[in-house]
């Protein structure tokens, strides 16, 4: 497979209109991608929580439509990202999109772990309840957000759920990059599973941003690594050798806790 990550770099001297138009224009120059892969709350900025409730839109609002329709001219799967979305209940989401090769919707994930310690978006927006995979020609993707990348249990679900390939678009900020690097390997390693992290270029709201999105192996080999600007990060893994990790050395069999088993 060849996957192509989008570093979009978030600065608040270009509006959203314009971001999103010249967003899509990048995911058409990836047309021969298997799977494009946006940044988290790109349209807005991770950190910009004054705009969330103002740049919130429906589901299937504008950057939907913008998403659905690039990634049917590039003919990708495209993980567009994520979006401040509005729910019919007035409720905000940090809400991932995903799209076939032919515009269609093949899931939207609603962010479970939320960031800001009793501030921004852990009170601005509602939590999302449900894990998602995608099933794709060649993987299953599972599907999580920026600070779900600390909650190893979310990607044990996500694995026992049948993904082996693990993709989380991010806002990450700069200040705590080393995390960022060594988080998408343990979940690597832990899981037996690709990892493709996408983060987002520029400054949100005074907050600098990490970059350096990144894609590993499952034995935690970095393949691929951007650096701190906007660019595109491509990289041609094969998913078959998923199967092949996990089979010769079978951690995951050992696995005790967690597991729905009976107590004594």
């Amino acid at each position: 497979m060849r996957a192509s990550l989008l570093q979009v770099a978030v600065n608040e001297d270009e509006s959203v209109e314009s971001r999103r138009l010249r967003v899509a224009g990048m995911v058409r120059d990836q047309a021969g991608a298997d799977l494009v892969v946006l940044p988290e709350l790109w349209t807005t900025g991770a950190f910009a929580y004054e705009a969330f409730g103002s740049e919130a839109e429906p589901l299937e609002g504008p950057t939907f439509e913008a998403m659905a329709k690039a990634a049917s001219d590039a003919g990708v799967w495209l993980h567009a990202g994520s979006i401040p979305e509005r729910a019919p209940d007035g409720t905000l989401y940090n809400t991932s999109l995903v799209f076939s090769p032919s515009g269609e919707p093949a899931a939207a994930y609603r962010k479970i772990h939320r960031f800001g310690f009793d501030k921004g978006e852990a009170v601005l927006m509602g939590a999302g309840d449900a894990l998602v995979t995608v099933r794709l020609p060649h993987t299953v993707v599972g599907v999580a957000t920026c600070y779900d990348l600390r909650f190893p249990e979310l990607f044990r679900g996500l694995v026992d759920a049948g993904a082996e390939t693990l993709v989380v678009p991010a806002g990450w900020p700069e200040r705590r990059r080393s995390h960022w690097t060594l988080l998408a390997q343990a979940r690597a390693v832990e899981n037996q599973s690709f990892v493709l992290a996408c983060g987002t270029a520029g400054t949100h709201a005074g907050v600098p941003q990490a970059g350096h999105s990144i894609v590993v192996d499952p034995w935690g080999e970095v393949l691929a690594e951007a650096g701190p600007d906007e660019q595109v990060l491509t990289v041609d893994f094969d998913p078959t050798t998923v199967a092949g990790t996990r089979e010769r050395f079978p951690a995951l069999k050992d696995r005790v806790l967690g597991l729905d088993r009976p107590s004594r």
